[in-house]
């Protein structure tokens, strides 16, 4: 996945949900953005955008804001494909959870900051709302994978039932009623 640069006219009801769902990636077991991708959609640099987030640092808890370890940006520049020597940070970047992103808007403070975290904030909603549906699928699946078992092991328990009673030779029968017992003989 090549990443590119946008340029879009902002306002909530004019982001594709799309090119902001391309911008969310799963860190540490978070959905977060990064700071290059907020930029672009803010319309400011990036290092504008880490300036006023490192002068309001009080606002980024860790659990809205991560600054990304060398591993976890090499992973994800590897899909992003290969980047042009002087056209990225050197510096690590920081990624923001859906809370982050909320704070953005008050430190950023701008009709667009606040366009852009509406449409933002309804993406991550409407994430959310997949992955409840994905994993009620996925109980579903799992209750209809027992009940299959189930019946797949009673149906071979009586296959085996049958085909014990099939191969079984069939005994003489004993006839029914009173017969007197003959007399034996000396």
């Amino acid at each position: 996945m090549v990443k590119k640069k946008m340029v879009v006219k902002v306002t909530a009801n004019t982001i594709p949900q799309e090119i902001i769902r391309d911008m969310i990636y799963f860190v540490r077991g978070q959905k977060v953005m990064l700071d290059s991708d907020l930029a672009t959609l803010y319309g400011v640099e990036t290092k504008q955008l880490k300036r006023a987030v490192k002068r309001n640092l009080e606002r980024f808890p860790e659990d809205f804001m991560i600054e990304l370890t060398i591993e976890e940006y090499e992973s994800l520049r590897c899909q992003f494909g290969t980047l042009k020597r002087g056209k990225h940070s050197k510096y690590l970047p920081f990624s923001f959870t859906e809370q982050g992103v909320a704070m953005l808007s008050s430190v950023l403070n701008s009709d667009r900051a606040i366009q852009v975290n509406i449409a933002i904030m309804r993406t991550f909603t409407q994430l959310r709302q997949l992955v409840s549906v994905h994993k009620e699928l996925a109980n579903q699946l799992k209750k209809i994978e027992k009940k299959v078992g189930q019946h797949d092991e009673d149906i071979n328990a009586i296959i085996d039932l049958l085909k014990r009673l099939h191969s079984e030779p069939e005994k003489k029968k004993q006839p029914i009623g009173f017969y007197p017992q003959k007399k034996k003989q000396k």
